[in-house]
């Protein structure tokens, strides 16, 4: 696991060794930073991408090799910038894309990348994609969200739920159909079934690929595809982890799907056609160990996946070293010759290299 510890002082200053460029985030530092909160740079209460800036030269000192930013696109903040109304333009209070490229050259210039966030799985309801798609069932974008009559009682075509609580269906009252939200009614999902919204997010990736973003974590990486025919998820039972006991289902139709792996190897080869390669980093809350492996691929999918199985565990020293699932992991590491996995201890709080 990287170490926040100085090789060497030099006249006060730490020098730390060279990371290779194309293989930085093998042994890189990543560090998370939530713009809202991180720094304000103007007294207006919120943080912003100026105050980032500002703390460059201390994340520098520190030995950072990326920041980690959290949604820093133009979103009403249903979910705290995961509602995204705009992916090529910058949140008012955060700053601008003048703003953005200034972070991005000036954490270049101390040899930081900037790794953004991005959310693939759904868009705001105030997105104009999803604005068009509700305004008619002959819109132009309706096909790119997930809609469905109802049931002959009025009820939602099958038993999703959302991660949040309750039915991952929300009715239009205006044109008399359900659309599908994992999350939040304002999160509607979009659908990877549709063409044009595989190559309208290829776009996403290369407007800000271009800017000189090193890469993404990508929200919700193992959830963005659906089963095409809508099936029931089966019901938890006592055999079930109690993670998915407290859910009331298993999320085996709304979550996993194995076409989503043509859709991380889709990026794999855009993000390869760049020099350097930029870097794919997935959120997959995928809590069998094995089933990870399958989001590196032959090494043409993600570079690293969240292992979210530090977050069930007691934060707890001595039931940390003896967990079995981080065994489980050890254990089938031959197994998954390409993974690089990226172990988290605190979801949304810490990315922490092995």
């Amino acid at each position: 696991m990287s170490a926040l510890f100085p090789s060497a002082h030099v006249e006060g200053s730490i020098a730390w060794p060279p990371v290779p460029s194309e293989t930085w985030w093998r042994e890189g530092v990543i560090y998370q930073a939530y713009p809202r909160s991180f720094q304000d740079s103007n007294g207006d209460g919120v943080g912003d991408l100026q105050g980032v800036i500002d703390r460059l030269d201390y994340l520098h000192w520190l030995g950072v090799d990326a920041i980690w930013l959290n949604p820093i696109t133009v979103s009403p903040d249903a979910d705290v910038g995961y509602d995204v109304a705009e992916y090529c333009g910058v949140q008012p209070v955060f700053g601008d894309l003048a703003t953005a490229d200034a972070l991005i050259t000036e954490a270049a210039k101390r040899d930081i990348k900037i790794v953004l966030d991005i959310v693939p799985n759904h868009s705001s309801d105030r997105h104009p994609w999803f604005v068009d798609a509700r305004s008619s069932r002959a819109s132009a974008h309706r096909e790119w969200y997930v809609w469905v009559d109802p049931r002959a009682d009025g009820s939602p075509p099958n038993n999703w739920l959302s991660a949040f609580g309750g039915p991952a269906w929300t009715l239009d009252a205006n044109t008399g159909q359900y659309y599908l939200h994992n999350f939040l009614p304002e999160q509607p999902d979009l659908n990877w079934w549709n063409p044009a919204v595989r190559d309208a997010f290829d776009d996403i990736y290369r407007f800000w690929f271009d800017r000189g973003v090193a890469g993404f974590r990508i929200d919700v990486a193992h959830g963005i595809v659906k089963d095409r025919e809508l099936r029931d998820n089966p019901v938890a039972t006592a055999d079930d982890p109690p993670e998915v006991r407290a859910h009331g289902q298993r999320s085996v139709y709304n979550m996993e799907r194995p076409e989503v792996h043509d859709i991380l190897r889709r990026w794999r080869s855009l993000a390869n056609g760049y020099s350097p390669p930029r870097v794919l980093i997935g959120e997959t809350y995928v809590l069998d160990i094995r089933s990870m492996g399958r989001f590196y691929g032959q090494g043409d999918q993600l570079h690293l996946a969240f292992n979210f199985t530090y977050v069930h565990v007691p934060f707890e020293a001595t039931r940390l070293a003896s967990h079995e699932p981080l065994g489980g992991w050890r254990r089938a590491e031959a197994a998954l010759r390409a993974a690089e996995p990226a172990d988290i201890a605190g979801h949304a709080r810490a990315l922490l290299r092995r």
